[in-house]
């Protein structure tokens, strides 16, 4: 049996059992499993994979990115340098870690872009932020992290204006703040200062529609949730683990 897996905190809204399941189906793989694994801490990881010693690989979700990579035997070269992993791969005894959030948000990224959005607001400091960093850095577009904690590189929220607003066409939601079942909720920004020419980027899927995309909307800006992007990770991912 080939088996797979979710690691994170918490798993409710996952869609990653669903869609391996049913691309196992699809495509006949009648050998292959995907289950999920709440961890109430990262310290649980060693026993889940002494425990589970079927496991091929494992996907990496909130809050688990970064506190993995100690555990890991070895780190590709773009995820040492995103700093966050959301990719596992288990062969011969070695763990192995990838960011395949880089490939999934540049390919829903990119084809959005006009040449006015030359300067993001990226909304959230942690695992994910990092891998959209590495593409708009990879892109040439210009950033700014904005953050709760103001943690070292970053701003916080209440220095968001209407000039920042206005400088700033891209905004990028990196962060948790919206997703089910906190649907109302929404990244302290002043959306009354979003225009037509902004792109709102929920990495958020679940909903479709987040609050923050919803304002968007109200302003006619054009707005983009991440399930695409997940679903582009999801098949990096099995082209790692099936290799």
């Amino acid at each position: 049996m080939n088996f797979f897996g979710l690691i994170g905190n918490p798993l409710g809204h996952s869609f990653s059992k669903k869609y391996f399941s049913e691309k196992f189906e699809r495509e006949g793989l009648h050998d292959c499993r995907f289950e999920l694994f709440p961890l109430e801490t990262i310290d649980e990881f060693p026993l889940l994979i002494e425990k589970e010693k079927e496991l091929k690989g494992i996907a990496v979700t909130i809050p688990y990115k970064e506190s993995i990579m100690p555990l890991l035997d070895v780190i590709d070269e773009a995820a040492s340098e995103t700093g966050a992993v959301n990719c596992i791969k288990i062969a011969a005894g070695r763990l192995t870690g990838y960011n395949t959030d880089i490939v999934g948000f540049e390919r829903s990224l990119v084809p959005l872009l006009k040449p006015y959005h030359k300067n993001a607001l990226i909304l959230g400091s942690g695992g994910s932020s990092r891998a959209v960093q590495y593409v708009l850095k990879k892109i040439g577009i210009d950033f700014t992290i904005v953050s709760r904690a103001g943690t070292p590189g970053s701003i916080q929220y209440s220095d968001v204006d209407q000039k920042m607003m206005g400088d700033h066409l891209l905004v990028i939601n990196c962060t948790p703040v919206g997703m089910f079942p906190h649907v109302e909720e929404k990244p302290a920004i002043p959306y009354q200062f979003l225009t037509a020419n902004h792109l709102l980027f929920d990495l958020v899927y679940n909903p479709a529609e987040t609050a923050f995309l919803g304002e968007g909307m109200k302003h006619g800006a054009m707005i983009k949730n991440g399930y695409e992007m997940l679903t582009i990770q999801a098949e990096e991912n099995w082209k790692i683990w099936s290799a």
